[in-house]
């Protein structure tokens, strides 16, 4: 599935299950670089034996899943649970793990709301860095944390690649 499609028919109608202030371009050029970013081969579960699903590699005790639906602020709290609902999941964390490898919709909707938790803007359109460093914040990658600095360039380079193509989706 090419980028295009997964906005079209992933990350747009998971939008349009949260609150209206959640749909912007900013937004969907994010989940569109965080998801080539973490999944390229969408395979939605971390190769190989990784505990990161979705085509945004969340990991069950990660910020996505169980951050989500115990976080302080009772609206991101509520509309995580909400999600899990209007998608049919039991809003428990292993639940919702298991549901985001299947359910592309519930996983984009989850993936925005990580992404909402972070107190600073979105970065405007074309600022990669401000991008990559919002994916830092909210993502963890263990790879960058881990990585040596030849690894970390390389993801760097790759981010720049993936932030570039969800530009043109955008």
């Amino acid at each position: 599935m090419n980028l295009r499609e997964v906005r079209r028919s992933i990350i747009e109608p998971a939008l349009l299950l949260l609150p209206a202030k959640m749909d912007s371009p900013q937004a969907i050029v994010m989940l569109l670089a965080i998801t080539r970013q973490e999944d390229p081969e969408q395979r939605r579960r971390q190769w190989p034996t990784g505990p990161a699903r979705s085509l945004w590699q969340a990991e069950q005790g990660g910020g996505m899943i169980t951050g989500l639906l115990r976080y302080r602020v009772d609206s991101i709290r509520d509309w995580a649970t909400g999600l899990c609902v209007v998608r049919g999941i039991a809003p428990a964390a292993p639940e919702v793990w298991k549901a985001i490898e299947h359910d592309d919709i519930l996983a984009a909707g989850l993936a925005r709301l990580l992404l909402y938790t972070d107190p600073a803007r979105l970065p405007e359109l074309g600022d990669e860095v401000g991008a990559w460093d919002l994916y830092l914040r909210t993502w963890r990658p263990g790879a960058y944390t881990r990585g040596d600095a030849a690894q970390r360039a390389g993801l760097r380079a790759k981010w720049s690649r993936n932030y570039a193509a969800a530009l043109e989706v955008a």
